[in-house]
């Protein structure tokens, strides 16, 4: 009986955490973008990169500029809310992985950044002015806000997550999920993935290809062999301690 009842209080307890963290991320991401609906005169001029954009109506600008207020205010969540799911899990994992997962998301989180500053500088650039030279040989192209967001995200958001592949494999290595070996295993199904993404993000030319799915290969390269550090350093740690 009592053990029911620990159980059913340790359950309550979880619940009411989960429902902190819920809220708290709630919170912290309807203040980001609010911020944001304030200062998106000074925003937008740096998404669009001063190109000439085009609303078929008024909901058009209301839809664009919560659009762009919600993914931006998402992305500035995201340490916030990865420190709040932290906090949760953190009775259920050890010491040691406590240590290891926080360690790791600071990087996690700065990796992110560096891969939407890639897609941003370098991917969308290159493949909207592609397509744009292309239309403009026959048609004359104009671009509506919708549109241009749109594509704006889908060339830079998964790069924010592809460029986290590295430091994931060496969090996932840490914890004992995956092995050096596995991910040599696994490389040509990686490659495969890796082509599959670059097609779709890019235009049908080999150029483009080649500029995204370099990028992403050598991503997953450097993560197998951050991986084999991880490794030889948690093996030398693991007979240390048996030697003790």
């Amino acid at each position: 009986m009592q053990q029911v009842q620990a159980d059913e209080q340790s359950l309550v307890e979880h619940i009411t955490e989960l429902r902190k963290a819920i809220i708290s991320s709630v919170f912290f991401f309807v203040i980001c973008f609010i911020v944001i609906l304030v200062f998106i005169n000074q925003v937008l001029p740096i998404l669009t990169m001063e190109d000439k954009l085009v609303m078929l109506g008024p909901l058009d600008v209301i839809r664009f500029y919560t659009g762009i207020a919600g993914s931006l205010s998402l992305g500035l969540s995201a340490p916030f809310i990865g420190y709040q799911i932290w906090k949760f899990v953190k009775p259920a994992l050890t010491e040691q992985e406590n240590k290891t997962a926080l360690s790791y998301i600071p990087g996690i989180f700065f990796s992110f950044l560096i891969g939407l500053a890639f897609g941003f500088f370098v991917i969308f650039p290159t493949v909207f002015g592609f397509l744009m030279n292309l239309g403009t040989k026959n048609f004359d192209m104009m671009i509506t806000a919708k549109e241009y967001f749109s594509f704006l995200m889908m060339t830079t958001i998964p790069l924010g997550f592809l460029f986290e592949v590295p430091l994931l494999l060496m969090f996932l290595t840490a914890i004992g999920i995956v092995t050096p070996q596995k991910l040599g295993e696994i490389r040509k199904y990686g490659y495969l993935v890796m082509a599959i993404l670059s097609a779709l993000i890019t235009p049908p030319d080999f150029i483009s290809q080649i500029i995204v799915m370099a990028p992403l290969i050598a991503l997953y390269e450097l993560g197998v062999a951050l991986s084999k550090v991880v490794y030889k350093r948690k093996l030398r740690a693991e007979e240390e301690g048996a030697v003790t």
